[in-house]
């Protein structure tokens, strides 16, 4: 029996939730980097929410996931970024 390490079936819709600093180039520094990973990503589809003093963006970026190893390869280059505070 084969054993599985993810219970998500691929490919599927999977949303990355990614915060760091309100910085004028925060949001299209984290655009590059998911679409290094996630090429058929749409930009015009990632949503940008300011925390309520504005020192903070949070960023979602839904991307169609297709393997785990693509999803930890992005997860690893987003949480290494020094402009990233949380990655979830």
């Amino acid at each position: 029996m084969e054993e599985r390490t993810t219970l998500l079936e691929f490919p599927c819709d999977f949303p990355v939730k990614i915060m760091g600093e309100a910085r004028d180039d925060f949001a299209d520094t984290m655009l590059e980097v998911v679409l290094r990973h996630a090429p058929d990503f749409a930009a015009a589809s990632m949503e940008m929410k300011a925390s309520r003093n504005g020192k903070y963006l949070s960023l979602t970026c839904t991307i169609t996931a297709t393997s785990q190893a693509q999803l930890d390869d992005l997860y690893r280059e987003i949480s290494a970024h020094p402009m990233v505070a949380m990655a979830l």
